[in-house]
């Protein structure tokens, strides 16, 4: 006697297959649970506001909890059913509610709730929890747009503003050139004299400031940067580096540089707002040039390839320096990364494929990693001028430069 199961057919009892299955579904959905229970946790802070609006129209704080609640699990169950833009799946969440839980429109009604009330604060706690479990591969990207330009390195970018972006990169002279993006149009790519024997590195510490470094023709480190008025010269700050050099700032007028040494150590040196300090050590062994960002003051984070072409990280938590955090994957180039809110990290790379490939940590934990179409011919660049909002950049197989961003 046989009988249907989702795995085939099977005798009607087999020793420990069904003991499995009852496990596996337990297993399951505490899974799901915890999910439930750590976004609630963390998206918490973010719903006191609405609990207040509510109150206005005398709507019981527990029944605003429940409603919240039912959002977020209705979130997570279907994170996974809509596609588009974020606007675009905050849209097709709000509309599936109204369909699968209209009771919940209804009760707040009754509180004589005004109907755009209802889905402006509907729609907030459905953003809280998409910006808190990141996002699908390619859901929310553009496509790859072509910028154009002949590229002999990989590019760099920083945002002093919303809507602007600087991208530099070493030209087909071993100089430096320059694209902006005013929140418009792109420029026309300028160009700087100097000889850069690596990729440029950028950051910006305030409105209408940029600082670009890159390694100069006796290895050193050198940087340019823009006060509002007009370019500096290039300042030479010594050192020998062996790979590109990256550049982070936790605060106004301060500047953190890292890259690698002779050693393949991970070297470090700092502007403070009076000085430069001298290069200090803060070893391992790296195959790649660093990549730097920080999410809050006193607060850095570096990524590096490590020996086995794994991520590995490193960061500054206003005391001291971690131990390096090994995070797995296959990385063909150096990492980059970007914040775009408070304890958010996205790290890009290139894939084994030649594809750019990003993991992210949301405040708790690591993601897998993800991969987004298209080829590129080097390192990425990322930067983020809003939350949520993420532009990268790569040279194409053409040495042109790509861009794809996210909402």
């Amino acid at each position: 006697m046989y009988r249907l199961d989702p795995y085939g057919a099977f005798p009607s009892y087999v020793p420990g297959f069904t003991e499995m299955l009852i496990d596996y579904y337990t297993r399951q959905q505490a899974e799901r649970n915890q999910q439930l229970e750590d976004i609630w946790r963390m998206i918490r802070p973010a719903l006191q506001p609405l609990y207040t609006e509510l109150q206005q129209y005398y709507v019981p704080r527990n029944v605003s909890r429940y409603m919240f609640r039912v959002i977020v699990q209705t979130v997570l169950e279907h994170k996974s059913d809509t596609g588009g833009s974020f606007q675009q799946r905050i849209q097709r969440l709000f509309q599936f509610l109204k369909t699968k839980a209209p009771w919940m429109f209804i009760v707040l009604e009754a509180y004589r709730v005004p109907e755009q009330e209802i889905e402006k604060i509907v729609k907030t706690v459905i953003q809280a929890v998409l910006k808190q479990i990141g996002y699908e591969p390619g859901q929310d990207w553009s496509r790859w747009e072509n910028l154009g330009g002949v590229l002999t390195s990989g590019p760099a970018v920083a945002s002093w503003r919303p809507n602007r972006l600087d991208v530099f990169a070493r030209g087909t002279n071993r100089n430096l050139i320059h694209k902006w993006w005013d929140g418009v149009r792109w420029s026309e790519w300028e160009s700087f004299s100097g000889v850069l024997t690596s990729s440029p590195a950028a950051v910006s510490w305030g409105g209408n400031r940029v600082d670009v470094f890159a390694r100069g023709a006796n290895y050193q480190l050198i940087h340019k940067w823009w006060d509002g008025v007009r370019w500096s010269e290039w300042e030479d700050l010594g050192g020998v580096l062996s790979s590109s050099p990256a550049v982070a700032s936790w605060g106004v007028n301060r500047l953190d540089v890292f890259a690698r040494d002779e050693n393949r150590n991970l070297v470090h040196k700092w502007w403070d707002g009076i000085r430069w300090s001298e290069w200090g050590r803060l070893g391992g062994v790296i195959t790649s040039a660093p990549g730097a960002v920080s999410w809050g003051r006193n607060r850095i984070d570096v990524f590096a390839r490590g020996p086995k072409r794994q991520l590995v990280h490193k960061w500054w938590d206003g005391i001291r320096w971690s131990e390096w955090e090994d995070l797995g994957g296959r990385l063909t180039s150096s990492p980059t990364a970007a914040s775009s809110g408070e304890h958010r990290l996205d790290v890009f790379a290139r894939g084994k494929n030649n594809e750019l490939i990003y993991k992210y940590w949301d405040g708790r934990r690591w993601s897998n990693f993800l991969r987004l179409d298209g080829q590129i011919a080097s390192e990425p660049a990322a930067v983020s001028w809003g939350r949520g909002r993420l532009d990268v950049f790569a040279r194409g197989e053409n040495n042109q430069l790509l861009h794809r961003f996210r909402d």
